[in-house]
């Protein structure tokens, strides 16, 4: 008799784990580089390779960076809301490409809009690692002193944007004159 109990015991906890794992948001991951210094880096950029683009180039402003890749579905999701993001001038918004070809990823932003100030080239994934990236799109509110303040995983959202990313926005450009 004990030899059915013990089955529908191990059967039971793993439904139990199922259940709690249904109920969690990966988007609400908390990331250990919240309140942290952006990792300190130095990358090509995508449309113009010979120059390069570091974290402090932004010192003094509040800026997006949003993790993308041409290969990514989910990039394409989200893409719509950056480019009017972009078009409403509300923020400096700048690309990592992540894991990417340049070629793949200049022809992506040809054939979809470009909504970066800058897109940064990643190819091996480094920098991603620094900041924590473990799939794409992911998107990092960082402040007027190169401080992580919000890490999204996942496609953005209209309410995303409305709720948490630009109310933060304002509230750090109110803080101290970040633009």
């Amino acid at each position: 008799m004990n030899y059915f109990h013990l089955p529908l015991a191990v059967f039971a906890v793993l439904m139990a784990f199922l259940v709690i794992g249904l109920t969690l948001k990966p988007q609400e991951v908390p990331s250990p580089l919240i309140g942290k210094s952006v990792p300190s880096f130095q990358l090509a950029q995508l449309h113009a390779p010979q120059q390069s683009f570091s974290p402090q180039d932004m010192t003094g402003r509040v800026w997006l960076l949003n993790v993308w890749a041409s290969w990514c579905v989910s990039c394409r999701d989200e893409h719509p809301l950056l480019m009017r993001l972009a078009r409403s001038g509300a923020l400096t918004l700048i690309g990592l490409n992540y894991k990417d070809k340049p070629e793949e990823a200049a022809a992506w932003l040809q054939r979809h809009g470009d909504p970066y100030r800058l897109s940064l080239l990643d190819r091996e994934g480094r920098v991603g690692i620094d900041f924590g990236v473990y799939g794409v799109p992911e998107t990092f509110v960082i402040d007027k002193d190169g401080v992580i303040r919000h890490k999204h995983i996942g496609p953005l959202t209209q309410q995303d944007l409305d709720q948490t990313v630009l109310p933060l926005i304002r509230r750090l450009r109110s803080e101290g004159g970040g633009r």
